[in-house]
């Protein structure tokens, strides 16, 4: 039994993730055209025909810009909650029966052998939710786009064997960047995203540390800096404990989206999700 994982790209532009066991793919948030998609799941070596199923996250254009086609091409159920599917607009041909698979924010349902299990998040959104599944005694999350972290999604994510969790923003480059203050006010607020800060002290004080890959996501290109994301979750973690959690030494300038961890023995991989191209396929 395996869990692969892959972020496809996360940002502003588009957002999906590819979560696959032996017996069962699927595709989390569809914000990339059909086309694309495919050409990032066939560039870590993976197949967009084998997909079985698209989870919704919200009906933010960058979560669901390539869903009606990868869903009618592919002809698979779309999961979603009620709310979401209501506010967003859809044609004739997703009127058959089975085209939507409904869930309950907080309820556990089963696509083939994966256990998924929707989080009710704080986001500017009908019904936004975050994931987490399990399969064979493995865990993932993908938690991104939200304001602040609920105690649930605390405790949800803890025991993940790969952990997809928001790094929006750096404060600062938000407040002196281009955008209206209205956005920055929206962006900043408790139904926004996840500030580098706000990230940081979950790192420090209520992550586990259990995680074999942590992947931080959705940044900003505007308002944000890969280097400053990664040192920041760096000196997170290494607050924790008393120090457990230290950074492996950076040899021959290994890119500043990936980065290895040791916390008493135990190896975890920092990873920054991209816009532009898919994280490795991390497989456990």
């Amino acid at each position: 039994m395996s869990l692969r994982v892959c972020v496809l790209g996360s940002g502003s532009r588009g957002n999906s993730t590819w979560i696959r066991t032996d017996r069962t793919c699927l595709l989390v948030d569809a914000g990339f055209g059909r086309k694309e998609t495919t050409a990032r799941l066939s560039a870590v070596g993976e197949s967009l025909e084998s997909c079985k199923a698209i989870l919704v996250s919200h009906e933010h254009q960058d979560h669901i810009n390539g869903l009606r086609a990868v869903a009618l091409r592919l002809k698979i159920p779309i999961y979603i909650s009620a709310a979401t599917r209501d506010v967003i607009t859809w044609d004739s041909r997703f009127q058959t029966s089975g085209a939507f698979e409904i869930f309950t924010p907080g309820e556990t349902f089963s696509i083939g052998d994966v256990e998924v299990h929707p989080l009710s998040i704080p986001h500017d959104a009908a019904d936004p939710v975050a994931f987490t599944f399990e399969a064979e005694g493995l865990k993932a999350a993908v938690v991104t786009d939200l304001g602040y972290i609920p105690e649930v999604v605390k405790q949800r994510v803890r025991g993940c064997h790969c952990l997809v969790f928001e790094s929006n923003h750096d404060i600062e480059m938000l407040r002196v960047g281009p955008y209206p203050w209205f956005v920055k006010q929206r962006v900043m607020s408790r139904h926004g995203h996840l500030s580098n800060n706000s990230t940081a002290q979950f790192l420090s004080e209520d992550y586990d540390g259990a995680a074999q890959v942590l992947v931080l996501a959705h940044l900003s290109e505007t308002n944000n800096h890969p280097e400053i994301v990664r040192m920041t979750a760096v000196e997170a973690l290494a607050q924790r404990s008393n120090g457990a959690f230290a950074a492996e030494e950076r040899l021959e300038s290994p890119p500043a989206s990936q980065g290895t961890l040791w916390s008493r023995g135990h190896k975890s991989e920092l990873h920054l999700a991209t816009q532009n191209a898919p994280t490795p396929l991390f497989q456990f």
